[in-house]
């Protein structure tokens, strides 16, 4: 059974940082790539940041482009995700994907919010 657990979500400050952690793990579990998802009430889920396994660099999503930075660990399946200049739009839950063997996992999602 694979299971994709997130940790580090809690309130901050606006101009504040906080770091987002996950972990997969299964029996024979091999992760291609992993990525930050997030949805803010009544709004739709949206792609925050991923790396994968091959590239090993990552990409963003244009509303945390340099304010946020992802990081993979892959021999251990894991990402963090470091957010730096939070802004209220930030707050939101955050879930963790992973993708093995052309499926993809889901975490259960941490909540980060923001005040202003």
């Amino acid at each position: 059974q694979v299971q994709v657990v997130e940790s580090g979500g809690g309130v901050v400050q606006a101009g504040g940082s906080l770091r987002l952690s996950c972990a997969a793990s299964g029996r024979t579990f091999s992760t291609s790539a992993m990525n930050w998802f997030r949805q803010a009430s009544g709004k739709e889920r949206e792609w925050v940041a991923g790396i994968s396994r091959s590239g090993g660099i990552g990409s963003y999503g244009d509303s945390v482009k340099g304010r946020f930075t992802i990081s993979g660990d892959f021999a251990k399946n894991t990402v963090d995700l470091q957010m730096n200049a939070l802004k209220p739009e930030d707050t939101a839950v955050y879930y963790c994907r992973a993708t093995a063997n052309t499926v993809v996992y889901w975490g259960q999602g941490t909540q980060v919010t923001v005040s202003s």
